[in-house]
C-alpha cells in the first residue's frame, strides 16, 4: 500500500499498473498532474499476513490541487498471486 501511494506522489504510472491486479486494471491510466499528493494515514488494515491470500488496508490520502487541500478515502482490497500481492479494488 504504502509503495503503491509513493508511487503516486512521484508519478510511476509503470509500477501502478504493475501492481494492480489483471483482471482489474483500467487498460488506460492517467494520473492528474496537478494534484500534489501531501500525506498518507493508513487507519486500519486486515488479513495481508505471511499466510493470508487477502488482505484490505483503509486510508486516507492527503493531496492539494488548484490551491485546494483534499482527501481520498478508500477501503482498498489486495490479492496474493503466486507470493505477490496485487490492488484488487478499492470503494470510498
Amino acid at each position: 500500500m504504502r509503495a503503491r501511494y509513493s508511487a503516486f506522489v512521484v508519478g510511476d504510472v509503470a509500477y501502478l499498473r504493475e501492481t494492480w491486479h489483471p483482471h482489474t486494471r483500467p487498460a488506460n491510466l492517467e494520473l492528474d498532474p496537478g494534484r500534489r499528493w501531501t500525506g498518507l494515514e493508513v487507519t486500519a488494515t486486515s488479513g495481508g499476513g505471511i499466510f493470508d491470500t487477502e488482505g484490505t488496508v483503509d486510508f486516507a490520502a492527503h493531496y492539494e490541487a488548484g490551491g485546494r487541500a483534499g482527501v481520498q478515502q478508500e477501503h482498498s482490497t489486495f490479492v496474493r498471486d503466486n507470493r505477490r500481492w496485487f490492488y484488487l479494488a478499492g470503494r470510498g
